[in-house]
């Protein structure tokens, strides 16, 4: 049964190639591009700091990621590109039906958690521009362990948080390595999968699987119906 949740926020609450549109403004044609060598570079940054014990904070990291996919697609990334590109992923926009979904599974009475590896700030602004203030029992950031997803000492703040066995919670992520990560460690896993992507081929699943936050809704309002 499922007790409590506990969500990865960027890519999953919060659409982080949202920040395309402003790119695409800044050096036109290369927007997207950008977007997506800049996610990429970010999540291989946290990996390397984690395993080589260098931690940097999630913003440094992003902020490092921006500017190295900005000179390796050779464009010039002026100090006013680089302030307003991380203002904006600052309030990244949330998917559209995130709030409502949100606030569905508030209604069922389940605790729920935000488990990011951003920072403390990034995460409670993130929030707010979100409209989704007073939604969530914990936000939880891997600063408070100095190291980034998918080392378990960042997966055991959601169990040391919501006090329950690790498999009662369900942890959702739109980032299939993330979701099986977590998976290894012994929550229950929900992969959105938004873009039609294939399984990682890491030789394990996320117990369920969709391509909407309202598909959680539906999974979790089956997994805690009372037996017939």
């Amino acid at each position: 049964m499922i007790r409590a949740i506990a969500f990865d926020a960027y890519g999953t609450l919060f659409d982080v190639y949202s920040v395309g549109a402003l790119a695409e403004q800044r050096f036109p044609g290369k927007g997207a591009e950008l977007a997506a060598l800049w996610r990429d570079v970010q999540v291989g940054y946290t990996r390397l700091r984690t395993l080589s014990n260098r931690h940097a904070d999630f913003w440094q990291v992003t902020e490092d990621a921006l500017v190295f996919s900005a000179r390796k697609l050779g464009l010039d990334l002026t100090d006013d590109d680089r302030r307003r590109l991380m203002s904006q992923y600052a309030c990244l926009s949330a998917f559209p039906e995130n709030l409502g979904a949100l606030k569905e599974l508030k209604k069922l009475g389940l605790p729920l958690a935000i488990l990011s590896n951003g920072t403390p700030d990034m995460l409670d602004i993130a929030v707010k521009s979100a409209g989704m203030t007073g939604l969530f029992d914990y936000i939880l950031s891997v600063e408070a362990v100095k190291k980034y997803k998918t080392a378990p000492e960042a997966y055991q703040l959601g169990p040391d948080a919501f006090k329950l066995p690790t498999r009662e919670i369900l942890f959702v992520s739109s980032n299939c390595w993330d979701a099986i990560g977590a998976a290894w460690f012994g929550y229950t896993t929900f992969w959105i999968n938004r873009s039609g992507q294939p399984l990682e081929e890491l030789g394990a699943q996320p117990a369920a699987r969709g391509r909407l936050l309202t598909d959680v809704v539906a999974y979790v309002k089956n997994s805690i119906k009372e037996p017939s």
